[in-house]
């Protein structure tokens, strides 16, 4: 379960000071981007800093940012939970990689409720969302929770007020399941929310839900954790009503057909699974495919493959779902063949690889 994690991460820095590395000439890392993923980055420099001689320097600021500094070149890397499409990635003249899968989580904040005890399913999560269900004693609620004594309680829905990748795959699955939520606003990293208040980062909602009285919210599983906050079940493609667990984000995960997405564009939301939770992601590392300074590139590299390879049982103790061994090689065999030099030549190379 969930370990100690640095908070603060809407704004969140973590610098390692190192003494050797196998490329003298780079001596920091800077990447920024989704704070979706910043639990398990933050655990991995960690153990990274002990383990190689790099210093990272990770700026959780949300996926747009992260989009928005590397399409700037101020960073070596951005990251973001929205990937981006394949037609601006060419445009760009860049590539991204899946580096974790995790999940989104519905949460709220109903004294003398206990997680798991509230079931929603997506029609009614998305007309919640919308600002047609107001009551937390709605009829349509209840009709999805026989026995539990629902209280005549206003709804206050919090949103993100930041482009979030977190937004785009919530978002995203209200888009899948509710035409309203479709015609009437859409998929994004941000969109023009019809209800609610807006937290900045995936612990601003957080922060906003734990303070008001009859909230409902959305965050990654892990601040959800962190902040022992309150979770519904969600009821799946498949009927289910599933609770939000690395077992059931991995189910979620099974079908991937990463091989036939282009430039790995996949979106994990609703899919079909007994135990698969539904509103489930992945992050993305975004590079250029051609750069004047390989070796930062490379250190780049170096550490999200010391990760891929080292890093499962961190991510499992933080409930993040690593990339599955083939997806790694796909992932690994695209450095190999798309990444290059000012000059033409290989930035990465099987050799490279840190088993």
């Amino acid at each position: 379960m969930f370990k100690k994690i640095v908070s603060s991460a809407a704004a969140a820095v973590f610098s390692l000071s190192l003494v050797t590395t196998s490329h003298a000439d780079v001596s920091q890392i800077n990447g920024a981007g989704a704070t979706f993923p910043y639990p398990i980055y933050a655990k991995w420099a960690s153990a990274y800093e002990k383990a190689t001689g790099i210093r990272l320097n990770y700026q959780s600021i949300g996926s747009g940012g992260g989009i928005k500094q590397i399409k700037k070149k101020t960073v070596d890397f951005g990251a973001s939970d929205a990937p981006m499409k394949p037609a601006e990635l060419d445009e760009f003249g860049m590539v991204q990689w899946p580096q974790i899968m995790g999940g989104v989580v519905p949460v709220i904040n109903l004294p003398g409720i206990a997680s798991g005890k509230i079931r929603l399913d997506g029609t009614t999560l998305a007309a919640i969302f919308l600002g047609d269900i107001v009551k937390w004693n709605d009829k349509r609620i209840q009709a999805l929770n026989p026995g539990v004594n629902l209280p005549p309680k206003d709804i206050t829905v919090v949103h993100r007020s930041d482009g979030s990748g977190t937004t785009f795959i919530f978002t995203n699955y209200l888009a899948k399941v509710s035409r309203a939520w479709a015609k009437d606003v859409g998929n994004a990293k941000a969109v023009s929310w019809p209800a609610g208040v807006g937290g900045k980062g995936n612990e601003g909602v957080a922060s906003y839900v734990k303070r008001i009285d009859g909230a409902i919210g959305y965050v990654e599983y892990a601040y959800a954790l962190q902040n022992h906050m309150t979770y519904t079940l969600l009821q799946n493609r498949d009927g289910n009503y599933v609770a939000p667990t690395a077992a059931n984000f991995q189910a979620a995960a099974a079908g991937a057909e990463w091989g036939k997405a282009k430039h790995y564009y996949m979106i994990l939301t609703d899919q079909p699974g007994q135990n698969a939770w539904p509103i489930t992601g992945a992050s993305f590392i975004i590079v250029y495919t051609q750069t004047a300074q390989p070796e930062n590139t490379r250190a780049v590299l170096k550490f999200f493959d010391w990760a891929f390879h080292h890093g499962g049982k961190m991510a499992d103790e933080l409930d993040y779902v690593p990339m599955p061994e083939k997806v790694v090689k796909m992932v690994e065999a695209t450095w190999t063949q798309e990444l290059r030099t000012a000059d033409g030549k290989p930035v990465w190379s099987a050799d490279m690889v840190q088993k």
